[in-house]
């Protein structure tokens, strides 16, 4: 029979020669890698386009992604393309907003999805494409209120959120070359 402590001790070995292994067969932390040009220093990130009816989701997609990029990266962020080693190119490409959950009693929708459709490029000063997702889709979904001015209100912080949540799966994309 054997004593118990040594089966753990042999699976916790185990784990950590099987972790070492990995460790050098390519496998990586997430966020770790940088694939850009290591001689790139700033980055142009223009207003995004906007081929939609929402007003001012444009705005708020490129805010997010240069909070983004500040935050998670070393690069100077420039709204400019003169002298920036980088350029990202964003388009809105659709939006759309559904019920998708409903109050069993009065059949009034209770919970609203809103989805955008983005196009993005990142390109060197030579217009060599580095990275580029022509269909983005996002979703976030919210609650609405049955009372109109209450309805109006939820829509604008859950495309803040989905805005947060896009810039911060592009720039881990394009840092990872995904």
């Amino acid at each position: 029979m054997r004593p118990s402590g040594s089966f753990s001790t042999a699976a916790i070995l185990a784990v950590l020669v099987a972790g070492l292994t990995a460790g050098g067969c390519g496998y990586h932390v997430v966020g770790r890698a940088n694939t850009l040009p290591t001689g790139a220093h700033t980055i142009a990130v223009p207003a995004f386009a906007n081929r939609t009816t929402t007003y001012r989701i444009e705005q708020i997609l490129t805010e997010a992604v240069v909070h983004e990029f500040i935050a998670r990266t070393n690069y100077r962020v420039v709204p400019d393309a003169n002298g920036a080693d980088l350029l990202l190119h964003g388009e809105v490409t659709n939006l759309t907003a559904g019920a998708v959950l409903f109050d069993p009693t009065t059949g009034a929708a209770t919970t609203v999805e809103v989805t955008v459709t983005i196009r993005v490029t990142l390109a060197d000063r030579a217009g060599k494409i580095l990275f580029q997702n022509n269909g983005f889709v996002f979703r976030q979904p919210y609650e609405i209120s049955e009372e109109i001015p209450s309805f109006f209100q939820e829509e604008g912080p859950a495309l803040e959120r989905m805005s947060r949540d896009f810039a911060a799966q592009l720039v881990s994309d394009i840092l990872e070359n995904f």
